[in-house]
């Protein structure tokens, strides 16, 4: 069932098009990645669902609402992180949680319960009395998501949840974000610039001067860029690059004193082609295609160079796959 349904949305800023014909569906208790460089229209795409936008032409809906002409009832439905902090510092956490329970008239009766449960969710129960002035950034972010919770949203927003954030924080927020489809049955629309985070979604929208180019799985993505790319280093570059080319039919390239070539499934490929050349064989290595390789190959620009924290996000989402 899809939560989310947008059709043939557009929308004008005088003689400038941020969101062009833009159609797609996000299917209830998945995670939705948005992806696209600064100005691509997922900021103006994202504000039309949030009710702060209307479009020029277009339609959208979130859990069957029409974002425009039943903007309460979409607004009661949605949870927002902003990308910017928006908490009161000057308030403990619980302050700022019950704040905005009232604001989305969360039954008093309940109120206090919602707020503990989703101060424990976040693991922040035991600081529920602090004010958010002395809190981490890691901290924050995790709050500001428990506030996004308060009122059982169906979809929660997430625009750059982890922006700015040391790398043990992002894998820590992202603990918490993953487990949120099955254990609150929330659907995730994220934004994000880090493409290793894009990892964990279920599916990818990619947008890029107010179009959306591509969309599928991030393994769908992947496979678009052509494969895997083997790596091989050996006593005589020359002759097994000949060798591979003849028998293989690969076209095989040098660099950097290693061969390389591109192969369907590299864990295939490896051992035919060791068993070939072995004795001249020095070292090998396999680079799966990556979404920052799809995006680089759609648009001929990447969206931003990985971080060191690319590789702490990595081995969460490894665990993470693991576990689905």
């Amino acid at each position: 069932m899809s939560i989310i349904k947008v059709e043939n949305l557009v929308k004008r800023f005088s003689d400038i098009t941020a969101v062009n014909d833009v159609s797609f569906e996000v299917e209830e208790g998945t995670i939705f990645g948005f992806l696209g460089p600064n100005g691509a229209g997922k900021t103006t795409t994202i504000n039309i669902l949030c009710t702060l936008l209307a479009p020029t032409s277009g339609k959208a809906f979130i859990a069957g609402h029409d974002c425009i002409k039943e903007s309460a009832e979409v607004r009661k439905a949605i949870g927002i992180v902003f990308q910017d902090t928006t908490l009161d510092k000057d308030l403990t956490a619980r302050e700022n949680l019950i704040f905005h329970a009232y604001l989305y008239n969360v039954a008093k009766d309940k109120m206090q319960q919602r707020v503990d449960d989703v101060l424990r969710f976040v693991d922040l129960y035991s600081r529920k009395d602090d004010l958010v002035k002395k809190f981490s950034g890691g901290m924050k972010r995790r709050l500001e998501v428990a506030r996004g919770m308060i009122h059982w949203p169906r979809v929660l927003f997430l625009d750059e949840p982890t922006l700015g954030l040391d790398p043990q924080s992002r894998t820590n927020l992202w603990e918490f974000i993953a487990e949120l489809p099955e254990k609150n049955k929330v659907t995730i629309f994220m934004t994000t610039h880090y493409m290793e985070e894009a990892e964990v979604c279920d599916r990818i929208a990619i947008i890029d001067n107010g179009k959306i180019i591509a969309m599928g799985t991030p393994e769908e993505l992947k496979k678009a860029v052509g494969g895997d790319v083997i790596y091989i280093k050996t006593t005589d570059n020359a002759s097994a690059k000949n060798e591979i080319e003849r028998l293989f039919k690969f076209n095989v390239s040098e660099k950097e004193n290693e061969i390389y070539m591109t192969c369907g499934m590299g864990d295939t490929c490896i051992p035919e082609i060791i068993n070939t050349i072995g004795e001249k064989v020095i070292s090998v290595r396999l680079q799966r295609p990556t979404l920052n390789d799809v995006f680089l190959k759609l648009t001929g620009k990447t969206i931003r160079e990985e971080t060191s924290s690319g590789n702490d996000i990595k081995d969460f989402v490894r665990a993470y796959r693991k576990r689905h």
